[in-house]
């Protein structure tokens, strides 16, 4: 990753961190560590991902958190559909990207783009 974090205001912080929660956590994809309005979340206990609600929420954005296996990535698409997420794109195959690139997209809270992708064949 050519980051070391990225992060963004929601309009309903509770609402976030369950969606987030619910939907990451096939992934492997845990809060590392949060505060009153805010957290941050990632694997290994690296926080690469923050929210939080300490101002307006920016428009709609799309986010792709990187899953170990296609299975994953089923299971993501289920747990955020769980969670309220709208489906934005089923689990497949989507090679105009890539010959293996395996995603699934739901829209979440605010509006977001959220999207776990496997590139493994």
């Amino acid at each position: 990753m050519i980051l070391d974090h990225i992060g963004f205001h929601v309009s309903d912080f509770a609402a976030a961190r369950q969606f987030f929660v619910t939907a990451l956590a096939p992934l492997g994809i845990v809060i590392t560590k949060e505060g009153e309005g805010w957290a941050m979340i990632g694997r290994d206990g690296r926080g690469q991902f923050w929210f939080g609600s300490f101002g307006p929420p920016p428009g709609a954005i799309h986010i792709a958190f990187a899953a170990t296996s296609r299975e994953q990535v089923r299971q993501f698409h289920a747990a955020a559909l769980a969670a309220g997420g709208r489906d934005n794109g089923a689990p497949g195959l989507r090679p105009q990207y890539h010959p293996d690139y395996y995603a699934a997209f739901v829209i979440g809270p605010d509006g977001h783009n959220v999207e776990a992708v496997c590139r493994t064949p």
